[in-house]
């Protein structure tokens, strides 16, 4: 078995398998729109904007039709088009991937290159950071639909309380501010063991767990500087109940926590700010926005969430998806989903004068785009995610994530050489030379 069917058939046997609920595309019609004939597009995403994008779209497309199907949020999706891949059937035109799940369908054949249909024209409209995420091998993959480059979301009234006048620039003030705001009865913040959230913090400090290099795999999270020093930093919060381990991330108690001041920031993705005003709405005028602290005050970010459209490979509708998954990137439906709180991609919103100098009433009037803008240029883009992603997501809270259990005699450190160990077992599974 070669490796792209090896990994791609492993995929699913490791992921809970559900049910292929929707209908695709592949093997139907191959019209395009030409000659007056309709074109049916089948769209697989979770996010709901995508369905407010389509009225648009259809207006400039009269040809084409398309269907917007929520097969399931992130690894549900992915799953479902796992089994359809393998099956040759029932996958749709386009889907919705996370950044991190990109290199695991490109690399394993699943996602169409997408220079045929003229990316290389357009791909350097994007920020570095959202170019780099759809990049594999010097190949396109998908168009970015959001970014999440990192901030630092705070409670300005806790911070004023606990006598933090200044946002922390740095890791040490970050630390020494948890100190202050934690006697106030509050944490600085939460952290239950969020796989995403910690990859942030290693590729913020300039870690390199992941080498990719076709079937050469490196994983290397007990040596890398970056990570251990993230592992260093945060096993201080916890072991020092700096952090609030205990409260799940977008829970009820987590929303509760945030509204009430008990947790007092976020350092998180810069598509938060809409969440912040529809979920945490008893803080509407007290929070503010940072750039993200960093190890040495440096002004450097990394990616937290995001995600691009892919068009799926074998669909005999392939310039009809394309256009759709442009039309979000950067046509009009870019737009739609800027208002309705995704982080733009592009580098022309992200430059625009109206964009920038918006005043935000949830944030006591500051013009956040302006720090958020920032970050995203100060991202770096030389970190990768391993082909099994997913996987490696799905198995962080069995490892690293009980270092965050209560009284828990595992340390960070012990959890990210267990993660390491399972990483490359399950490379090696999959038919790749790994590296230590």
């Amino acid at each position: 078995m070669s490796l792209k069917k090896k990994v791609a058939a492993f995929a699913v046997a490791a992921a809970m398998i559900v049910p292929l609920a929707a209908c695709g595309s592949n093997g139907s019609s191959s019209s395009e729109g030409s000659n007056g004939e309709t074109v049916e597009l089948n769209v697989w995403g979770w996010e709901p904007l995508l369905k407010e994008v389509v009225p648009g779209f259809e207006k400039e497309n009269p040809n084409i039709k398309v269907k917007i199907t929520n097969a399931g949020t992130n690894s549900k999706e992915y799953t479902a088009l796992s089994n359809a891949l393998n099956a040759g059937s029932g996958a749709p035109d386009v889907v919705q991937l996370d950044y991190n799940a990109v290199p695991q369908f490109a690399l394993t054949g699943g996602l169409e290159d997408l220079s045929q249909y003229g990316s290389g024209d357009i791909i350097d409209q994007f920020t570095n950071g959202a170019k780099s995420a759809v990049t594999i091998e010097n190949k396109v993959y998908g168009l970015p639909m959001g970014t999440g480059p990192m901030a630092l979301f705070y409670n300005k009234d806790v911070f004023d309380k606990a006598g933090v006048t200044e946002a922390p620039k740095t890791w040490d003030e970050f630390y020494e501010a948890a100190k202050k705001i934690r006697k106030t009865g509050s944490y600085i913040t939460s952290d239950s063991g969020d796989a995403g959230f910690a990859m942030s913090m290693m590729w913020e400090a300039g870690g390199a767990p992941f080498k990719v290099d076709g079937e050469n795999l490196t994983i290397n999270l007990t040596g890398d500087s970056g990570v251990q020093k993230f592992a260093d930093f945060w096993q201080k919060m916890i072991s020092e109940d700096l952090i609030d381990t205990q409260t799940a991330g977008w829970s009820e108690d987590w929303y509760k926590s945030l509204n009430d001041g008990s947790i007092a920031s976020l350092m998180t993705g810069a598509w938060m700010p809409i969440t912040l005003e529809n979920s945490v709405k008893d803080a509407a005028g007290k929070y503010r926005v940072a750039a993200l602290p960093t190890p040495s005050g440096e002004a450097v970010s990394s990616e937290n969430g995001g995600g691009a459209l892919a068009v799926v490979k074998g669909t005999k509708k392939g310039d009809a998806a394309y256009k759709f998954a442009k039309y979000v990137a950067i046509g009009g439906g870019n737009k739609t989903f800027t208002d309705g709180g995704s982080f733009p991609p592009d580098k022309a919103t992200l430059e625009n004068k109206d964009f920038l100098d918006k005043k935000v009433d949830y944030f006591g009037g500051q013009q956040i785009n302006k720090v958020l803008a920032q970050s995203a240029s100060d991202v770096k883009t030389e970190f990768q995610f391993l082909p099994f992603q997913v996987y490696a997501n799905d198995v962080f809270a069995d490892t690293v994530g009980k270092a965050y259990a209560k009284n828990s005699t595992t340390t960070l450190k012990d959890g990210l050489k267990q993660w390491q160990d399972k990483l490359v077992a399950y490379g090696k599974e999959q038919g790749y030379t790994v590296n230590q």
